[in-house]
């Protein structure tokens, strides 16, 4: 590696904490900090700075929070830093082309996940609810689109049926930090060779929201199980139990048929660890869930749920709203 780089990181949550806190540790220069303007936060609705924030303040960085990028004023306060590259990680602001311009290698992206799969908002997320058997991070030079530009680097991670939305978060939070200092390292040397995304198997992942996360027992075991991976720890998928809402947090799909048929959201005889639930269209597939909540209380295996509690989780009784509507 020739010289170190002059860096502008942006970035705002826990996810681009992380890739800040290895560009700290590498031998490249932090030369400022954005990352989004302070937010309510916490019952008392105080006004909280970021995690990209609190940990730029820990090292005495200088800090930048504009409300947006496409003023002139903020664009010539940037380019006064003279930066080599601008490293962003889940910034959340658009950065237009004259920022994209600014500094002399322009900006990488750090992405969460194998593009051109998974463009958009939630590409941990959606990689899990779509049963894909990997995911990882993609650095991505930055163009005008929707992480759309050329990859720099590919780092992969299985996906797998203890995986949920938030272990996959922290270890591509991780992986995306060590990859990134690689692309630094290399644009610093002898550079790095771009390659276009394929057009091929583009897909979007939309933003998470909760109204999706109540779960229809009328869907197949996989496409439940995956999602309730997916959605912990948020938005948390959940379905009714009587007038509560009980929260489904790690399951999977019984590997074959049941040999019961019953209603979908029917509670069937459960085992040990694990309440089982009819599900399908026919009522015919059985979904094993084996972490839960009930209102008010923690989350627990359900080998400790059913100890406090069976008498709520009666074999024959029904999860889920009567006439409940197919989720979209």
């Amino acid at each position: 590696m020739s010289r170190p780089l002059r860096v502008i990181f942006a970035g705002t949550p826990d996810f681009a904490a992380e890739s800040l806190a290895a560009l700290l540790a590498s031998s490249h220069r932090v030369v400022a900090v954005y990352t989004q303007p302070d937010r309510p936060a916490g019952r008392g609705r105080k006004l909280t700075p970021s995690p990209v924030k609190a940990l730029a303040q820990e090292h005495g960085l200088p800090v930048y929070q504009p409300a947006s990028l496409k003023t002139p004023e903020a664009q010539s306060e940037l380019a006064a830093l003279e930066a080599d590259i601008m490293v962003v990680v889940a910034y959340g602001l658009i950065l237009p082309k004259a920022v994209l311009d600014t500094p002399r290698l322009g900006c990488i992206n750090v992405h969460a996940s194998l593009l051109p799969r998974w463009r958009g908002a939630a590409p941990i997320q959606r990689a899990i609810e779509a049963g894909d058997a990997e995911s990882g991070v993609t650095i991505m030079q930055m163009d005008e689109g929707l992480d759309t530009g050329a990859m720099l680097r590919i780092a992969r991670t299985p996906i797998t049926a203890a995986t949920t939305g938030g272990t996959l978060h922290d270890a591509l939070a991780a992986q995306g930090g060590r990859a990134m200092v690689e692309t630094l390292d290399a644009l610093a040397g002898d550079g790095l060779a771009a390659t276009p995304q394929p057009e091929d198997d583009v897909t979007y992942a939309a933003k998470l929201s909760k109204a999706e996360a109540e779960l229809d027992f009328r869907e197949d075991a996989e496409a439940l199980a995956a999602r309730i991976r997916a959605f912990n720890p948020w938005p948390v998928a959940w379905c009714a139990l009587g007038d509560d809402r009980l929260r489904l947090l790690m399951a999977e799909a019984h590997p074959t048929p049941g040999s019961e048929s019953a209603e979908p959201g029917t509670l069937l005889p459960h085992d040990d660890d694990a309440l089982r639930i009819a599900c399908g269209e026919r009522g015919d597939r059985v979904l094993r869930v084996t972490r839960a909540q009930l209102p008010g209380g923690k989350p627990l295996d359900v080998r400790e749920l059913l100890k406090a509690r069976a008498e709520r989780f009666a074999p024959g009784s029904r999860l889920g709203r009567p006439n409940q509507e197919t989720s979209a």
